[in-house]
C-alpha cells in the first residue's frame, strides 16, 4: 500500500469527534461556543426573574434585559431605546448600562459613543449590519414593526454568531412587550383620571342644577304669594270701606241710641236704675266696638310687610295685637316646617278666634300658644287661666253646628270649619292654669319630617313673646293677612 493510499484510509478523528488534536484544534471553539450557551442560559434565567418583579413596572423588567445583554456580550456600554414616535405613553422611553452594571437613565451620564446611538435610535435609525463589527443593533418589534433597538458595543474576540442574536432578539422583543404593557398601564390611568375628572363635573352640574331648581320653586312660590298678596290687598281695602261706610256708622248710631236711651231711663229714677245699668254695659261694649273696627281699618290700610314667614310668627303677630288686656306666651317646639300657603293663615285665625274669646269672655290674666311640631301632625294648642268651662264649649258649638244657637257664639264653629277645611280637628279640654285648651290637630307629612328636630326655648315678653327659631325655613307673607 502506498503512503498516499494509506493516508487516505486513516480515520478522520476530526470528523468523528469534531475536535482537532494538535495546533489546528477547534477545543478552543468549542470552549467559546460553551460559555456563549452558558452566557444566553444566565441571561433567560435572569429574565425569568425580571418577569415576575411585576409590582416594579417595567423598569424592572429593562434594567434585567439590560444587564442580561450586556453580561452575554462582554459589553462596554448598552443601551435599550424607543423611537420618538412609537408607544409614546410608554414609560421609560431609554435605560442605559456601563461595564459596572450601573443603570442610568440621564444623557449627560453617557459617554459619547453612546450618546450618539442614543440620537440615532430616537429618531428611527437602524444601522445596517456590516458597517461596524464593534456594534450590535437589535430591533426591538411589536406586531411586525419596529418601535426601537437595543443595542452594545460588544467585548468579544470575534462579531456574534447567530445564537447570541438570537438571545438578544428574545430580550428586545421581552422589552418591547413590557413597554407597550407600560403604555397601555398609562392611558389606563389617563382614563381613569378622564372618567373621575368627568363625574366631578357630573356631581357639580348636579348640585348646581338642584341649586338652580330650589331657586326657581322658590321665585314660583314668590310669584304665586305676590298674586295671593294683591288680591288680599284689594280685598282687604274693600273690607276697610265696608266696614268704615257702613259696620262702624250703624255701630255709632247704636251707641247713640243707647246713649239717648239711657238719659231717658236716669229720668226715670230708681224704678229704671237696673236699666240704666244695663244701657251704660252696652254703651261701653259699643264704644270698645269702635274702637276695634277703627284699629282694624287703619291695620287694612297699612302697606303690608315683606317678610312674615311662618307659623310662629303669624302667631306673635295675632298675639301682638292684645297687648296690654292680657299676658300670652307663643312657644314653639320642634322643627318649623313649611305649610301650604294658605294652612298657616287659617290656622292664625284661628288662633286669633280664640285667644279673642279669651279676652272677650274668660275674665283670663295669662294665655299661652304653643306650636308643637310632630312627625306626623301639628299641634296648636290656646290655654288660659280663665273661668271657661271647656264643657259649656262643647255645647255651644253644637248648637253653632244645629243653628239653633243665637249667633254669639258663632267663632267657635268658625274655628272648627277652618281646621276641618285643613283635615284637621278641634277639641276643647281643660287647661292646667284652670281654665280652657283649645286643641288644633293638623295632620302633616311624615316624608318631609326634618332630622334632627330641633326644641327652641320659649321667651315671655308682655302682651305677646317671640320664640328664637333657628333654621327656619322663610317664605315671604304680608303680615297683614292674618286679620
Amino acid at each position: 500500500m502506498t503512503p498516499a493510499r494509506a493516508q487516505r484510509a486513516r480515520p478522520d478523528l476530526a470528523r468523528l469527534t469534531g475536535v482537532r488534536s494538535g495546533k489546528g484544534s477547534y477545543y478552543r471553539a468549542y470552549v467559546a461556543s460553551d460559555e456563549r450557551v452558558q452566557r444566553a442560559v444566565v441571561a433567560m434565567d435572569s429574565i425569568s426573574r425580571a418577569l415576575v418583579r411585576t409590582v416594579e413596572g417595567p423598569r424592572g423588567l429593562l434594567e434585567e434585559v439590560l444587564r442580561a445583554a450586556a453580561a452575554h456580550l462582554d459589553a462596554h456600554g448598552t443601551l435599550l431605546a424607543l423611537a420618538d414616535d412609537s408607544l409614546t405613553g410608554a414609560r421609560p422611553r431609554w435605560l442605559a448600562c456601563g461595564t459596572d452594571g450601573v443603570v442610568v437613565d440621564e444623557v449627560r451620564s453617557l459617554p459619547a459613543d453612546l450618546r450618539q446611538a442614543l440620537s440615532a435610535l430616537r429618531s428611527g435609525s437602524h444601522p445596517e449590519a456590516g458597517e461596524d463589527d464593534a456594534w450590535v443593533w437589535v430591533p426591538m418589534t411589536l406586531d411586525g414593526r419596529r418601535i426601537g433597538s437595543l443595542v452594545a458595543r460588544h467585548g468579544l474576540e470575534a462579531a456574534p454568531e447567530a445564537g447570541d442574536l438570537a438571545v438578544l432578539r428574545i430580550l428586545a422583543n421581552q422589552a418591547a412587550v413590557s413597554l407597550h404593557t407600560s403604555e397601555q398601564y398609562q392611558a389606563g390611568l389617563t382614563l381613569h383620571r378622564r372618567a373621575q375628572q368627568l363625574y366631578d363635573e357630573a356631581t357639580a352640574q348636579s348640585r348646581d342644577l338642584a341649586v338652580r331648581t330650589e331657586e326657581l320653586r322658590a321665585t314660583q312660590e314668590r310669584l304665586q304669594i305676590a298674586r295671593q298678596r294683591e288680591l288680599l290687598d284689594t280685598e282687604r281695602h274693600r273690607i276697610a270701606r265696608e266696614l268704615h261706610d257702613s259696620v262702624a256708622q250703624y255701630v255709632l248710631s247704636a251707641g247713640m241710641s243707647v246713649d239717648i236711651a239711657m238719659g231717658d231711663a236716669q229720668a226715670l229714677g230708681d224704678p229704671a236704675r237696673s236699666v240704666v245699668e244695663a244701657l251704660a254695659t252696652a254703651k261701653s261694649l259699643s264704644g270698645e266696638a269702635v274702637e276695634q273696627l277703627r284699629r282694624a281699618i287703619f291695620a287694612l290700610h297699612q302697606p303690608h310687610g315683606e317678610e312674615v314667614a311662618t307659623l310662629p310668627e303669624l302667631a306673635r303677630e295675632v298675639a301682638a295685637h292684645h297687648r296690654g288686656r292680657i299676658e300670652v306666651l307663643v312657644r314653639t317646639r320642634g322643627r318649623v316646617r313649611p305649610l301650604l300657603a294658605h294652612a298657616d293663615h287659617e290656622l292664625a285665625r284661628a288662633i286669633g278666634e280664640a285667644l279673642f274669646n279669651v279676652v272677650s269672655h274668660a275674665r283670663a290674666r295669662r294665655a299661652s300658644v304653643a306650636l308643637r311640631y310632630r312627625e306626623d301632625e301639628l299641634l296648636v294648642s290656646i290655654s288660659d287661666d280663665g273661668c271657661g268651662d271647656p264643657s259649656v264649649l262643647r255645647r255651644l258649638l253644637e248648637l253653632e253646628r244645629s243653628g239653633t244657637a243665637d249667633g254669639r257664639h258663632r267663632g267657635l264653629a268658625n274655628i272648627e270649619s277652618r281646621i276641618v277645611d285643613l283635615g284637621g280637628t278641634v277639641a276643647f279640654r281643660r287647661a292646667r292654669a284652670g281654665g280652657v285648651r283649645v286643641e288644633l290637630r293638623l295632620p302633616l307629612d311624615p316624608a318631609e319630617a326634618p332630622d334632627p328636630p330641633a326644641t327652641p326655648a320659649p321667651a315671655t315678653v308682655p302682651g305677646a313673646s317671640v320664640t328664637p327659631l333657628e333654621g327656619t325655613p322663610r317664605r315671604r307673607r304680608t303680615h297683614q293677612e292674618v286679620l
